[in-house]
């Protein structure tokens, strides 16, 4: 099959996994999540026409792999070059994987023609198992809530897209000498759960659809800020087993983000398994105030990365 385009790129954005609803589908649908997808961390790359299959820019053995899998599974050659320009970091809580596959799948339609939209590739390559925000981040951006997985649930639906003032900011702090659970260890790991309970399942629904989202609606930052760090505890506290005893993965990315709350900070949390914490603030210029005073205070901790980031509130792109 020829290409319809001599080059096509895509931007696949991050995103931030603020937390699941019920993890033990103790009334009727598994899981649930919200999340939002984020400006300045994103895998920018693109393919075109090469004699073998090949890199150039950032190294990405995952990149190539994902290729060369999704090539035999639509059919098409992959004796392609493949641009990395920018990437996600890997195994933080970011989406790196879901976005990885995004991106090379819709670079893939659009070089080869072949009409695919983001849900096919994300049943192509597995994705939405579970939490199906990064699928929804890369359709539509801003904030996003998916209804989790009933018995004939192939990627979770969105329940809701709302998006989130452009002046609000994201305070993320990173550990580079940590990272989250993944692969077969994930796997175990949801597997090994405790049981979730139903009460607590209705609570976080209440939250989210009466105050949460109302709140975003109504640009309420502290009380949308309250139900984050509420949903955030919840379900940190039911995987505290699985990440060493607490809410947080890492210590110090904790230690941090209890500090980031006592200088008025909210929404605080850790995305998906970590070790990334975030927070959020009303504007740019509190974002610059409490980042500084934060690099200020844990300049002993050089394994520590704290940076802004604001929402994306369109989906990824596709440009051909």
């Amino acid at each position: 099959m020829k290409s319809s385009a001599p080059k096509v790129t895509v931007i696949a954005p991050a995103r931030l996994h603020m937390g699941f609803i019920d993890l033990s589908a103790s009334l009727g649908r598994n899981f649930g999540s919200i999340g939002v997808a984020l400006n300045e961390i994103n895998t920018c790359l693109s393919v075109s026409a090469a004699d073998e299959l090949c890199s150039v820019g950032l190294e990405s053995r995952r990149a190539l792999v994902c290729v060369q899998q999704l090539c035999g599974l639509l059919n098409v050659s992959d004796k392609l070059q493949v641009e990395i320009k920018s990437l996600i970091p890997e195994h933080v809580g970011l989406g790196s994987g879901t976005q990885m596959s995004l991106a090379v799948g819709m670079a893939l339609s659009a070089y080869y023609d072949l009409g695919l939209q983001v849900r096919d590739i994300a049943e192509l390559t597995s994705r939405g198992a579970r939490s199906g925000i990064g699928i929804a981040t890369f359709e539509q951006g801003g904030l996003v809530v998916d209804g989790g997985r009933g018995a004939n649930t192939k990627t979770p639906p969105v329940i809701s897209q709302m998006k989130v003032p452009d002046e609000w900011r994201f305070l993320l702090v990173l550990d580079d000498t940590d990272q989250g659970l993944h692969g077969d260890d994930e796997i175990k790991a949801f597997k090994e759960l405790p049981p979730f309970s139903s009460q607590e399942a209705a609570r976080l629904c209440y939250l989210l659809m009466m105050q949460a989202l109302p709140a975003l609606a109504e640009k309420q930052l502290n009380l949308f800020g309250d139900v984050i760090t509420q949903l955030q505890s919840a379900v940190g506290e039911h995987f505290s087993g699985a990440q060493g005893g607490g809410v947080f993965t890492s210590k110090d990315v904790a230690e941090v983000m209890s500090f980031l709350q006592e200088q008025g900070a909210v929404a605080i949390g850790q995305t998906s398994w970590g070790p990334t914490g975030f927070c959020l603030v009303s504007n740019k210029v509190l974002a610059d105030e409490l980042e500084h005073k934060a690099k200020q205070q844990f300049a002993g901790m050089p394994n520590v990365k704290i940076m802004q980031a604001s929402v994306r509130n369109t989906g990824g792109e596709v440009l051909a």
